[in-house]
């Protein structure tokens, strides 16, 4: 693939310490695809209020990721996004905030993510009006569903449509639905729309067990790693820490010790992109090689780690792979 500006850029001047890291794990990913591997990208933090769908719904247009671990969190602030953008606020001056400036936000309705205000009006309660229906019509009809299958039943309705404020080519969620992309959700409860659910569940309104569990999630990987792991194997792009990325990566251990599976394929590559460093304890700052001790990651997999801002360095590695 010609690459464009960007990519040109990055690696004319991107030639020491993260920027080379950064270089070589978007390298390493485009070999990975290239010599046929399938990608997992995970997504923690705000990722999709960072307006990541500009770069990583062309990312799943264009088969460069096959299937996606995120929080409850991304999986529905991308769609916030996709229907609220204008009503969202911007507080650059984050920093000098005091407490009685947050109360503020607070009494008119904006929830801060650092320097982006979400609005709660616009953005939860529009979501939840139209979630409680496919909810209620599975809860309904006994029908159970994950939750990212519900958030793609209400994209597919078309019932959003009437409120869209951003171009629809970039929200990664609408992409993802559109191609039916499998997507992990561990603690999809500790979320805005997990816990709304949960206060439905408390007023007896639906069933908890209308919504599939984590533990089938972690069933249903299961079967699509062992389904998609021969030849050159999956890897695992690691956007953040957190449960995102702990949850999936797992699988591999999981199958190997306890189904004693022992010609599994380890993660084929591994790269991961975070701000958090080795510390005291700190799983999101593990050094890739740590990962071997868990049986994750084999001696041989391409190891990479971007000790930087996710939402700097992410767009520029899609960039490369997109050839922009």
């Amino acid at each position: 693939m010609s690459k464009g500006p960007i990519s040109t850029f990055i690696q004319e001047h991107y030639l020491h310490f993260n920027s080379a890291a950064l270089v070589d794990a978007a390298k390493g990913y485009e070999t990975h695809l290239l010599e046929g591997g399938k990608m997992m990208i995970t997504l923690a933090g705000a990722m999709s209020t960072a307006e990541l769908g500009k770069s990583l719904a062309e990312m799943i247009r264009q088969d460069k990721v096959q299937i996606i671990s995120c929080t409850g969190a991304n999986l529905e602030e991308d769609i916030m996004n996709l229907v609220a953008h204008s009503h969202y606020k911007r507080v650059p001056h984050y920093r000098d905030l005091s407490p009685q400036d947050e109360w503020d936000l607070l009494e008119n309705h904006y929830n801060r993510v650092t320097d982006t205000c979400i609005p709660e009006e616009e953005a939860f309660r529009r979501l939840q009006k139209h979630l409680y229906k496919v909810w209620n019509d599975a809860d309904s009809t006994g029908e159970r569903y994950f939750p990212h299958e519900f958030m793609y039943k209400m994209l597919l309705s078309k019932e959003l449509e009437q409120y869209y404020e951003i171009d629809p080519k970039n929200s990664w969620m609408l992409a993802a639905a559109e191609k039916n992309l499998p997507i992990i959700v561990p603690g999809w409860e500790d979320s805005t729309m997990g816990n709304i659910f949960a206060s439905y569940c408390i007023k007896g309104q639906f069933k908890p067990t209308t919504m599939k569990s984590g533990i089938e999630y972690m069933m249903w990987l299961s079967d699509w790693y062992v389904k998609n792991s021969e030849g050159k194997g999956v890897g695992f792009f690691q956007i953040g820490g957190g449960i995102a990325g702990d949850f999936p990566i797992c699988v591999v251990p999981m199958l190997y010790q306890d189904m004693e599976m022992e010609n599994i394929p380890f993660w084929s590559y591994f790269c991961q992109i975070s701000d958090s460093t080795t510390s005291y304890g700190s799983y999101s700052g593990a050094v890739p090689n740590e990962k071997i001790t868990w049986g994750k990651l084999d001696i041989h997999t391409p190891k990479f780690i971007v000790e930087s801002d996710a939402t700097i360095v992410v767009p520029l590695i899609f960039a490369y792979l997109l050839g922009w």
